[in-house]
């Protein structure tokens, strides 16, 4: 953790700070190593505190050990003001887009109260932007992620069939993933079929699945923190031409922005090109979310993939690609593979059963 301390702290002058108080979970442990469910950190120049209360100062002082743990009592203003006096600092970066607005104002009153002159200076992607580029370590648990949502997915696809309903599928799928070692799970299940499928993130129903009908499934596991995202559609039956010319079109929408995306490119530049094989097949109107997303301690981090996004693809960064098309009525069609940059260019570590329909 020394390392990412480290990087970190080369990163206060950029934003004129003295220190950060870091309250968003995955930062939290991340930065830290604790993966109990409460505590902030305030890192220093030179010092990294964790507070935390009783449930967890035994379990920090294992998996935090570069941090003092501080065992904290009561309100925040019973000990907030005391470490941010002792700590000497001027200039107090928070995390802007954690933080509410009730809680911020907790904070300025307690220091206030206690007269604690710092100035609160709001920082945003600070440590996310250290996360989107993965540790060796942090690839290998994801694989082990990816491996099990791999494997739950191809041992119900099996199974899966005209009569079963969609609530049926997500209960399948979540004991595959837990009997395959997955903790808890990093998103909840989707299972869409026909034209239910036509909403990204449908929850499973009580639908019957018909012969004949796409069936979309969106599933992650977790392995030791670490996260995995994917979706497969498929047919239950023999597909009709519309359902093999819309998923064609999103297979070839996909292979083709995985062959083309190199270490430089930005996700806006890897969006685009998944996005106009989809808008030539008559579709675009029809592709309204983002290519892609980051994938980690959270199943949704950085970098983006999509319109706007300048963020560079940058090697060590994993993250997924998957183009869909959604026809409301008939139903929808999305493909997603985690991938990870390696020398420069892009490897799929998805490998579950893809279907062609050609």
């Amino acid at each position: 953790m020394n390392n990412r301390l480290q990087k970190l702290r080369a990163r206060f002058a950029e934003k004129e700070i003295d220190a950060v108080f870091i309250t968003q979970s995955e930062n939290r442990r991340y930065l830290s190593g604790f993966d109990g469910s409460a505590g902030y950190l305030l890192i220093t120049r030179k010092k990294a505190v964790l507070a935390t209360d009783f449930r967890y100062t035994e379990q920090a002082g294992r998996e935090a050990p570069d941090f003092e743990v501080l065992r904290i009592i009561g309100k925040i203003a019973d000990w907030f003001p005391g470490l941010i006096r002792d700590a000497g600092i001027k200039r107090l970066g928070f995390e802007s887009e954690d933080i509410t607005y009730n809680f911020h104002r907790q904070l300025i009153e307690a220091l206030d109260k206690n007269k604690v002159p710092i100035e609160f200076v709001p920082v945003s992607g600070l440590v996310e932007s250290l996360r989107a580029v993965k540790e060796p370590g942090e690839i290998e648990l994801i694989r082990k992620a990816v491996a099990i949502s791999d494997a739950a997915f191809d041992s119900v696809e099996a199974t899966l069939q005209a009569g079963m309903t969609e609530k049926q599928v997500a209960w399948e799928l979540e004991k595959s993933l837990r009997e395959n070692g997955s903790q808890s799970l990093p998103f909840e299940i989707i299972v869409a079929s026909g034209p239910q499928a036509a909403l990204p993130h449908a929850r499973p129903t009580n639908r019957v699945i018909n012969d004949g009908e796409m069936v979309l499934v969106d599933m992650g596991a977790k392995y030791e923190g670490y996260a995995s995202d994917l979706s497969r559609t498929i047919c239950v039956g023999a597909p009709d031409e519309k359902f093999i010319k819309v998923y064609s079109t999103v297979l070839d929408a996909q292979t083709t922005a995985i062959a083309i995306i190199v270490a430089g490119v930005t996700g806006h530049q890897a969006d685009n090109v998944a996005r106009e094989i989809i808008e030539a097949a008559g579709y675009g109107d029809a592709f309204g979310h983002s290519l892609g997303h980051g994938v980690g301690l959270a199943a949704h981090e950085l970098p983006r993939l999509g319109p706007g996004s300048d963020e560079t693809l940058a090697e060590g960064m994993v993250f997924t690609v998957e183009p869909g098309i959604y026809l409301s009525g008939w139903g929808g069609v999305r493909i997603e593979d985690m991938v990870v940059m390696e020398q420069g260019r892009v490897k799929v570590l998805s490998k579950a059963g893809k279907v062609r329909y050609d």
